[in-house]
């Protein structure tokens, strides 16, 4: 199993769910978070030409965890719905889950997910 984190645009949060509805992922879980990649945030010009940084965006974190056969068409779902093109689309992070346990049975391993 795997679990994969992906740090998106929060405007894309709705094509994302959809596309891992699509393909069979439903659990999944969305994080608010504030962060910045290697543009070190965007420049604004504000009013009488003073400049101001941002340099902390919102972002939103998708976690999903999926057996390993599901992983690829997950991410490249996940890549699919989230693109723009554009600097700040947001990163994917894939690691290894070591077991996954449902409270409501006690089922363990792939069928708790």
């Amino acid at each position: 199993m795997k679990k994969i984190e992906a740090i998106i645009r929060p405007e894309k949060i709705n094509e994302v769910k959809q596309a891992l509805d699509d393909i069979g992922i439903h659990g999944m879980n969305f994080i608010q978070v504030t962060g910045r990649g290697a543009q070190r945030g965007v420049v604004h010009q504000g009013r009488g030409g003073e400049t101001v940084t941002v340099d902390l965006l919102p972002k939103v974190k998708v976690e999903v965890v999926v057996t390993d056969i599901a992983v690829e068409r997950a991410i490249d779902a996940i890549i699919a719905a989230a693109r723009t093109g554009n600097i700040g689309d947001g990163k994917i992070f894939v690691t290894n889950i070591e077991e996954a346990i449902r409270v409501r049975t006690g089922e363990r391993g792939e069928v708790a997910v």
